[in-house]
């Protein structure tokens, strides 16, 4: 496990496993990080970083509750996977996140 702050200093937990490209994963509201296993193909592919959403797993919860905290704290993960721009999956309420979020350039 690993961890980035988030711009309100939140702590945000993550995993990464694969090789190439990095490609996020933002899982549904009631999952954690260990919730997406990356199958072999895909890590084979891709650098997969699975993390656990804010006030879920090992992830802080600092409020107050707003959308904006949940887009800054994919872009410090974002940020955390290095410099070229990551690809980003979401899944259920993971993906109206993944797609909206704030000062990240995605593929």
């Amino acid at each position: 496990m690993d961890t980035v702050k988030s711009a309100d200093g939140t702590v945000i937990a993550y995993d990464r496993t694969g090789d190439g490209p990095a490609l996020i994963v933002s899982v549904g509201a009631f999952c954690t990080r260990q919730t997406f296993a990356a199958p072999e193909d895909l890590r084979r592919r891709f650098t997969v970083v699975t993390y656990d959403r804010r006030g879920r797993g090992d992830s802080g919860d600092t409020g107050p509750v707003a959308p904006e905290r949940e887009y800054e704290d994919l872009a410090a993960v974002a940020a955390a996977t290095g410099p070229e721009p990551p690809f980003v999956f979401g899944h259920s309420s993971g993906a109206a996140i993944a797609l909206r979020p704030p000062r990240l350039a995605c593929r």
